[in-house]
């Protein structure tokens, strides 16, 4: 609930500054996780309240590539804005250098040489990065790896 509680915090700052996007974006991210915390019947732990909004980050991603293809620019200048809030409650994402060494250290741990060893790999590397890393890029950085 830390992350529950800071969004509480910045709503009231940004009622207070009159923000009402940033309000509304603040609203709407407390409910994701508020209904995730209805759905599981319990408090969500900070990890679980990261994964409800990496979910909005990327439903966001999805919208804006949708109304570039469909010429909305205005519709998609509004989502880039709230993944930009978003993105300011998430933390910050592993950079390329840091993704390649956790799972080269991942690829030495297990031994791994082939594809077939893909699924040895993953858990490893994904328990590690934890969202900070989409898991396709994931995914196929590890293929590559191993395909060589």
């Amino acid at each position: 609930m830390i992350l529950f509680d800071r969004l509480t915090e910045e709503m009231k700052q940004a009622m207070k500054s009159r923000e009402q996007e940033k309000v509304a974006i603040i609203r709407l991210l407390r409910g994701y996780i508020k209904n995730e915390s209805i759905d599981k019947r319990r408090d969500l732990s900070e990890e679980e309240e990261i994964a409800v909004l990496n979910s909005a980050a990327k439903k966001r991603k999805e919208s804006i590539q949708a109304f570039r293809e469909g010429n909305r620019e205005d519709l998609a200048q509004k989502e880039e804005y709230e993944l930009k809030v978003i993105n300011s409650y998430l933390p910050q994402p592993l950079t390329h250098a840091e993704i390649l060494a956790i799972i080269d250290a991942a690829i030495a741990q297990v031994g791994a040489k082939t594809l077939n060893d893909l699924g040895k790999v993953m858990p490893l590397v994904m328990q590690q990065v934890k969202g900070r890393a989409d898991g396709k890029e994931i995914n196929a950085l590890v293929r590559s790896r191993l395909a060589v």
